[in-house]
């Protein structure tokens, strides 16, 4: 099975030595299992599409999983913008193979503007999953619940730029992801 992670900062690993999809590979990586990480630092979902003949169509996933919402957060991609942009790299996906499509959200922020402003985006990825029948994979809510259960904020997770993860944050979010990939396994 191959799993191609494509997206942007975070899941680039920035600011860190082992980000989500290195720690995904250990988690659930095995000689079944290949994980590449095609994702770059500061790109938006328009990077995704424009770049998606080189980083995902020439690698032929079973799974896909799509990361971005946080720098088209913060480098102004307009909320349709960003939905249109991910309906457009699943169509794409879909027409060319039969992979299992899964759009992850992000961390919360303790700042309630930052939030806001998120919560737009993991909006719309809730409505593009739904209506293109995607997996939605809300690390937002996993991560809150994390805070939550172990008494801390989300800058205790994050790097000085809070739109960054630190390693301990990576490891939660790799949580997250890898629930689901396990449950779709099982089925």
């Amino acid at each position: 099975m191959r799993i191609l992670i494509r997206g942007s900062s975070i899941a680039a690993g920035f600011g860190v030595k082992k980000g989500y999809p290195e720690i995904l590979v250990e988690k659930i990586g095995s000689p079944d299992i290949e994980i590449i990480n095609r994702s770059r630092y500061r790109e938006t979902s328009f990077d995704g599409v424009w770049s998606f003949d080189e980083d995902i169509l020439s690698y032929n996933p079973d799974i896909l999983i799509l990361n971005f919402g946080i720098d088209d957060a913060f480098h102004p991609v307009y909320r349709s913008e960003f939905q249109e942009n991910h309906v457009q790299m699943i169509r794409r996906t879909r027409k060319m193979f039969d992979s299992k499509i899964m759009l992850a959200t992000s961390h919360t922020f303790d700042d309630p503007y930052e939030m806001d402003a998120v919560n737009i985006y993991y909006h719309s990825l809730k409505i593009v999953a739904k209506d293109l029948d995607c997996e939605l994979i809300p690390v937002h809510l996993f991560w809150a619940g994390y805070l939550y259960e172990n008494n801390l904020k989300s800058s205790d997770l994050t790097l000085t730029d809070t739109r960054y993860l630190n390693e301990a944050g990576h490891k939660i979010f790799a949580q997250a992801i890898s629930g689901h990939i396990k449950h779709w396994q099982k089925n």
